[in-house]
């Protein structure tokens, strides 16, 4: 069982995934849509806090520049 911060940190990232693949799929922006759910999907197959927590920044980021 993850520890409540690696919790917090994928709610987090899902959220933000979410919100990126909803923007992506009424812009019809496919990168933005591809990227929104992998922010949602990758916490399933990383363990670990630091390894999450780099792994959804980055994602975060090139979102956010792509947004």
């Amino acid at each position: 069982m993850p520890d409540p911060s690696t919790i917090f940190f994928i709610i987090v990232f899902s959220a933000v995934g979410l919100a990126a693949f909803r923007h992506g799929k009424r812009e019809g922006n496919v990168l933005c849509l591809l990227l929104g759910a992998a922010l949602m999907l990758y916490p399933y197959f990383v363990e670990g806090l630091t390894l999450n927590l780099l792994i959804g920044a980055a994602l975060c980021a090139v979102t956010w520049y792509l947004w």
